[in-house]
């Protein structure tokens, strides 16, 4: 008998526990969605089960929660269907589809060959759905709490966040499409109706074209209403619960029904009336509905049940869900040449599964496909997959790259395309610079669009300047310096990159020229190992660096690079030595001959020896001292990523 005190007293420990762990979880740096889920199964049988499981959560008031956790999922899965922004998809539309390919397909096949392995002890005999429905949960990805997670970190503006966005999208529709098939195989089987499943194709077609522009009726009357009235609001929920309502009598499952409702609602010229609804809707879903959801879902993970079988079991779920996922995502994202570190962030966020997660699990095991133990494994694979996610993507995309990619947004919003830049440190006289700034205009020239800058402290050791101290020998000096350098940078622009000059006096040209270099922000800075300064400017200096050390001008011979660690050394090298039709020489074996011959095979002349050439100009990576016959000494960038050696194309330059 439903007790309706029990009822509301469950409603506020519900509410308490989900926002006190939801608020903990976001304080750790995780979506709160975590820490909802963690109330849920410590309310369940696993921690406070035996104490309280019975008195609050008993059988007479599982029907109870089960009927509001069900409507708070029609909502939610209303939500998912009507946030699904189609807009996401487009001029994102390949490589976005081979990203969500590679994340569904290769963790769906491990994921049918791991129930393969498992569904002798767990498949109660319906093979093919179990088979089926594991590949489809190993699969998923939570598009809502992938928004979250990208939101919180304003990576959502970012060409990154927006092609995680759309691979997304695509997954989900993948998803919940398999879903539906295993469903619909499994209720065939069990259900006397079989005929109703086999209208849920049709119907779908319905809901598209009959419904839809039914429902684009709603926006001229919400026009001339100036708001949501609950005439309107009715209509809308009517058809969202008739629709979950058909599709559950389909034997597909509600979900479904309420998915492709708000899939359907009207998008031109909606924005103000679905921004409308969804503020209705969601602060009743969220605060309310869904951490019911979550504790139904958590009554039902025992943890306790678990063996040391179990624990081999979980061990090869983890495997294949984090494996699968990562490997696929990057491999459909490498297909499409995108940069290394960016494809293996996109991993990172596509391995995100949470709420949808769960949402999956519990049709599976509502329909019978899951037994409760594999159902206990399954969420704790979707809460360490959710919870890995901020680390691992701090590790791989640290806060500096989403802060310029944000900024690169905003340029690009504005209609400014970024330029290369080049920051060329003249610490002398000018007039003897233009080695330096031919260099300078060398690498910069590589890029497009890019630029050059001049910068030059002129000495003065008076102190700071002031009007009428008789300082004509000294402005005359700051003409003569300034006309050099505007000689400097006329010869870069003849070269192709931008110039542009930067000078004023200094009393002390040391402690000020890391000032100027932070304050350029250049992507690269070129400067004698003799710069006042310079220890100060390595240490500052957040971009990439190249040391000119003595004799670099004077080497007319090809161009040889010590292969190190990382790429930056061999990337400068390769620009040079194309810039200046010079050959490549790479010094080492293993890795260097490995270069060598992939760049050789690239078109470039390249090859590999165990010595510099006689006379050759030769790049190595900064270290603690600097190698024997070294020219130029390079250190790599902040957070620099691999080379990619094929999209590297040749430029015609003079050094």
């Amino acid at each position: 008998m439903l007790h309706v005190e029990v009822l509301l007293l469950d409603l506020v420990i519900v509410l308490a526990a989900a926002r006190l762990l939801g608020w903990l979880a976001k304080r750790l740096g995780q979506p709160p969605v975590i820490g909802e889920i963690v109330a849920g199964i410590l309310l369940g049988p696993t921690l406070f089960g035996p104490w309280i499981g019975d008195d609050l959560f008993g059988p007479d008031m599982r029907p109870a929660l089960t009927a509001l956790a069900d409507v708070g999922l029609i909502l939610f899965m209303f939500v998912v269907g009507l946030e699904l922004d189609q807009k996401l998809v487009r001029g994102k539309g390949k490589v976005a589809a081979s990203i969500s390919l590679g994340s569904t397909v290769v963790p769906f096949v491990l994921g049918t060959l791991l129930a393969l392995a498992l569904a002798g002890k767990h498949a109660h005999g319906n093979t093919l759905a179990f088979v089926l429905f594991l590949g489809a949960a190993m699969s998923a990805t939570a598009f809502p709490v992938l928004a979250r997670i990208l939101t919180d970190r304003e990576m959502h503006r970012t060409t990154l966040g927006g092609l995680a966005l759309a691979s997304a999208a695509i997954i989900d529709v993948l998803a919940w499409t398999v879903l539906a098939v295993v469903v619909g195989i499994a209720s065939a089987e069990a259900a006397s109706g079989q005929w109703q499943v086999l209208l849920a194709v049709p119907y779908a077609a319905v809901m598209f074209f009959v419904v839809r522009p039914l429902l684009a009726r709603l926006v001229p009357a919400f026009e001339r209403a100036g708001r949501l009235t609950p005439g309107l609001l009715s209509v809308v929920l009517i058809g969202l619960v008739a629709s979950a309502w058909a599709t559950e009598w389909m034997h597909v499952h509600f979900i479904f029904g309420a998915f492709l409702f708000g899939a359907v609602m009207p998008r031109e010229g909606a924005e103000r009336l679905n921004h409308q609804i969804l503020e209705r809707l969601e602060q009743l879903t969220v605060l309310l509905l869904l951490p019911m959801f979550f504790v139904v879902s958590g009554l039902n993970v025992n943890l306790r049940t678990l063996t040391v079988s179990s624990l081999g079991v979980l061990a090869a779920i983890l495997a294949v869900a984090i494996g699968g996922k990562l490997a696929g995502s990057y491999l459909g994202a490498r297909l499409r040449r995108v940069p290394v570190r960016q494809a293996s962030a996109l991993a990172a966020l596509l391995n995100t599964r949470g709420l949808t997660e769960i949402v999956i699990l519990s049709v599976g095991l509502q329909k019978g496909v899951l037994d409760p133990e594999l159902y206990s494994l399954m969420v704790l694979m979707a809460l360490l997959t959710t919870a890995m996610t901020g680390p691992l993507l701090r590790r791989i995309y640290p806060d500096r790259r989403i802060a310029r990619d944000i900024a690169e947004a905003e340029r690009a919003a504005l209609g400014v395309t970024a330029s290369y830049r080049v920051l060329a440190v003249v610490p002398g006289r000018p007039v003897d610079a233009e080695p330096l700034a031919g260099l300078a205009a060398t690498l910069a020239a590589a890029n497009t669009p890019s630029e050059v800058v001049l910068g030059h402290l002129e000495p003065y050791p008076h102190g700071r300047l002031e009007v009428g101290t008789g300082l004509s020998s000294e402005l005359a000096e700051m003409a003569e310096t300034l006309g050099a350098l505007e000689g400097l940078a006329a010869g870069v622009r003849e070269r192709g990159p931008e110039a542009r000059v930067v000078t004023r006096f200094s009393a002390d040209p040391a402690a000020d020229l890391p000032g100027l270099v932070v304050s350029a922000r250049p992507d690269l800075v070129v400067v004698p190992h003799d710069a006042p300064g310079y220890e100060r400017i390595l240490a500052e200096s957040t971009g990439r660096t190249v040391t000119v050390l003595p004799g670099a001008y004077e080497a007319a011979g090809p161009v040889a690079v010590r292969h190190g660690s990382g790429d930056a050394a061999a990337h400068v090298a390769l620009q040079l030595a194309l810039a200046t039709g010079r050959p490549l020489v790479v010094i080492g074996r293993g890795k260097g001959a490995s270069l060598a011959q992939r760049l050789a095979r690239l078109g470039v002349d390249a090859t590999s020896a165990a010595e510099a050439p006689a006379g050759a100009l030769v790049v190595a990576p900064e270290g603690a001292a600097p190698p024997q016959g070294a020219h130029l000494l390079v250190r790599a960038e902040q957070d620099a990523d691999p080379v990619e050696w094929e999209a590297v194309t040749p430029v015609r330059a003079g050094i």
